[in-house]
């Protein structure tokens, strides 16, 4: 049986998510007038509502969209063509369905929060004047680093900028009150909290909203028009509640796990680069083994039957230096040698004592490659 620690990218479905997608799968058309259409939209209303509560938002607020992806390129776009100014403040650690989205806006000005060698922002001072919008993620996919939301989102406040917040890697990990961040958009995927593939959230608010960038037949509040997918809705929901139910638990044991991980690594292995650092969350271990190419890393690894992968963009199959290790000051020789691996609820210390035993000897293998 294989060792899975790439839950940063997805993690299992939770068996209450996927009773309910079963449960809910011949669902009809929320949309429709008759009984089962009816019958439809109250799960659909239910799901929106339990979302709702969970997240500190209104039922209005919460938009079902199909993935984190979308969510944040219908934040990012409908944020700034509703908006006169062209201004956009962002970082350059982002994830690609924010960092893309933002390359794209024609005619945008865009000014990046700079980051320091932890992957932290360090200057949140380019908020404090007017944007159509500013974009930052809450924690970071790769090293896992916590962002400072808060300030972030008081700054832009104060200069009347609207933020979006892309929080897929902390929703259901971290209470999250919609409302008191004050923030104008958020994304999360249902995947990352045990959910199914294919439905993520969307929350809004009504003023400032988004410009619609999708057209059709105006369903969730014309933002993300098309059959809303209601079995997906509810497993997300259930997924969600079991999640944060659970976390406070979760978090310590994931916390306790990653660190003996680190610490043995660290231990055994020479000169290694630990790229995670506090404030971070518990689920993540973003490390370098200088001299080792990342892909060598993972098909060695997947050969021994451990999952996890790199971190970094791969093109037309060569190993390239991550853009969020480059914008830490990371040298290229050392990003290019980055293992990713990210902790989940499947996660035992059995798992974690076979990943110490053979990784030292993997690397070795590795480095012996040297980088191609």
């Amino acid at each position: 049986m294989s060792i899975y620690l790439d839950h940063a990218a997805t993690t299992p479905i939770r068996e209450v998510a996927l009773r309910e997608l079963v449960d809910k799968a011949r669902m009809l058309n929320p949309g429709g007038q008759y009984a089962s259409g009816r019958a439809a939209r109250r799960v659909l209303d239910d799901a929106r509502e339990k979302v709702a509560f969970l997240l500190g938002a209104d039922p209005a607020e919460v938009i079902f969209t199909a993935s984190g992806t979308e969510s944040d390129n219908i934040a990012v776009q409908g944020l700034y063509f509703a908006s006169e100014n062209n201004r956009v403040v962002s970082t350059p650690v982002e994830h690609s369905a924010v960092k893309d989205t933002v390359s794209q806006l024609p005619g945008a000005q865009i000014d990046l929060m700079p980051v320091d060698s932890t992957g932290h922002i360090n200057d949140v001072s380019a908020v404090e004047t007017p944007a159509a919008l500013a974009c930052c993620m809450w924690a970071n996919n790769e090293t896992g680093a916590v962002q400072p939301i808060a300030q972030i989102a008081q700054k832009a406040a104060d200069s009347g900028t609207p933020v979006h917040i892309d929080a897929v890697q902390v929703v259901g990990k971290f209470p999250i009150d919609f409302h008191e961040l004050g923030i104008t958009t958020l994304a999360a995927s249902a995947h990352k909290f045990g959910g199914p593939r294919g439905v993520g959230i969307l929350l809004a608010r009504r003023s400032p909203a988004p410009k619609a960038i999708i057209h059709g037949g105006g369903q969730e509040r014309a933002l993300r028009p098309g059959t809303v997918n209601v079995a997906g809705a509810a497993a997300l929901a259930a997924a969600l509640e079991e999640s944060l139910a659970e976390h406070e638990v979760e978090n310590a044991r994931q916390a306790r796990l990653r660190d003996e991980l680190r610490d043995d690594i660290v231990h055994q292995i020479p000169d290694v680069v630990v790229h995670t650092q506090e404030p971070a969350l518990p689920s993540h271990l973003h490390l370098s083994f200088p001299g080792a190419a990342g892909d060598s890393l993972i098909m060695l690894l997947d050969a021994a039957g451990v999952e996890a992968s790199t971190g970094s963009a791969c093109s037309q199959g060569v190993n390239r230096a991550s853009h969020v290790l480059e914008a830490m000051g990371v040298a290229t020789d050392t990003a290019r040698g980055a293992l990713r691996l990210t902790l989940g609820r499947t996660t035992t210390e059995n798992d974690i004592r076979t990943v110490s035993e053979i990784l030292p000897r993997i690397v070795e293998q590795a480095r012996h490659a040297g980088l191609s």
